[in-house]
């Protein structure tokens, strides 16, 4: 049963993620915390750019719960995982397929067809305001096709 709670910790933190770093990008990358997101949005001079600073943070978090919860393997171990899980399907998914960060992955997938599309979707605004598609893994069915 521990093992069993403890997978569903991992999965719920990662849906949860994905749901956070919805609202994250809407109402904070693109509101107050514009000035370091905005480098994303606009054609990169190098290879790193200052939005990038958000997944240090958010490693960062991670690696705090799971050192708290690495005693006993509580569920902020867990958390932790499931946040770091998460950061690695961000990267591979947006800075790696989507964003061609790394040349090397490509797919005829259509569901990860369906995620670059809906990214385009959002980088087509280069501004602040008016932007769509603030999240990456949920995408909407009448892009997928």
């Amino acid at each position: 049963m521990f093992v069993l709670i403890n997978i569903l910790t991992v999965l719920f933190t990662i849906i949860a993620m994905e749901c956070l770093s919805w609202f994250i990008h809407k109402y904070l990358f693109h509101g107050p915390l514009w000035f370091l997101h905005k480098s994303h949005h606009q054609k990169a001079k190098s290879f790193f750019e200052w939005n990038d600073l958000f997944a240090l943070l958010f490693a960062g978090l991670s690696l705090l719960l799971m050192y708290i919860g690495r005693k006993n393997f509580d569920y902020r171990f867990f958390v932790g995982l499931g946040i770091t899980l998460y950061g690695l399907i961000y990267f591979m998914v947006h800075d790696w397929f989507v964003h061609r960060r790394f040349k090397t992955f490509k797919s005829t997938n259509t569901y990860l067809l369906a995620v670059r599309k809906a990214h385009k979707m959002h980088h087509k605004n280069r501004g602040r305001e008016k932007g769509k598609a603030f999240g990456l893994l949920f995408v909407r069915k009448d892009l997928i096709s």
